[in-house]
């Protein structure tokens, strides 16, 4: 079946000839860019990275580094979610607004360069999670090759690890803005305190990590098999993440759940 499942993907990329992939350097991105290049050839592939405040400059460095071992052309432009109108409002809709902009920065690009499609990661897992970016990619005409031939999360890991990427195993990551509650408005400042936070929290060896932002609460979310290392540690956690400018350090006994801020809208 997962054979089945790559052949087509193979299949889809075959018939757009050459593509231009929005790569952000996580999971299913990477898997993406891997499999565009086996099956095109690397002439026929461009990688675009956007550098914005919304994600940690750790993740471009890496995206960096993955797109040398892929072989493929990269190219990095800079973007400004929060200059977005509507994005820093945070509504339920926020991520419309960014990959909708996101799409006006790489269309132009696929133009100039040639090339007959842009693409992106998204996958079947997404379709039963609030994505309302995936609008913006119907109405700009943008395809998702890893929708389309069906495959999840596990199997693109799964075949990632074929690959021997080393995002096989990499924890999933969503950009900082997803880690404010909806109807906060979005600054620098709280996302820069989002990422040294989550930072200090990978610093000790915890895989999985959000730090769910409530005004002045942190709702830390980790794996369960983690919580005993959050306790153990609270004393340095709480002293860090004050620093940052939280009040009031919690952690979330349900553990990590991705898109758990969805849970207003439903």
């Amino acid at each position: 079946m997962l054979t089945e499942k790559y052949q087509k993907l193979q299949a889809i990329l075959r018939e757009m000839e050459t593509v231009v992939v929005a790569f952000s350097g996580g999971v299913d991105s990477t898997f993406l860019l891997k499999a565009s290049v086996e099956t095109l050839g690397p002439d026929q592939v461009l990688a675009v990275t956007a550098d914005s405040e919304t994600y940690p400059s750790s993740e471009l460095i890496e995206a960096r580094e993955l797109a040398e071992k892929i072989g493929v052309k990269h190219q990095v432009i800079e973007t400004s979610e929060l200059a977005i109108p509507g994005y820093a409002e945070n509504n339920k809709n926020r991520c419309y607004f960014c990959k909708s902009s996101l799409f006006d920065h790489i269309i132009p690009i696929m133009d100039e360069k040639g090339f007959n499609n842009v693409i992106y990661g998204v996958i079947a897992d997404d379709m039963n999670e609030h994505r309302p970016g995936m609008q913006a990619a119907k109405e700009k005409g943008i395809r998702g090759p890893l929708l389309e031939a069906n495959l999840f999360k596990d199997e693109i890991r799964e075949l990632s690890q074929k690959f021997e990427l080393p995002t096989w195993n990499k924890p999933s990551f969503a950009c900082l803005s997803s880690r404010i509650a909806y109807g906060e408005y979005i600054t620098k400042e709280k996302l820069t305190k989002v990422e040294k936070a989550e930072g200090f929290l990978k610093s000790l060896f915890i895989r999985q990590v959000r730090v769910r932002t409530h005004q002045d609460i942190a709702r830390i979310e980790v794996e369960p098999n983690d919580m005993k290392t959050v306790l153990e540690n609270h004393d340095q956690i709480v002293k860090a993440l004050q620093e940052y400018g939280y009040k009031y350090i919690t952690l979330d006994l349900v553990g990590y759940q991705s898109g758990s801020m969805n849970k207003v809208l439903s």
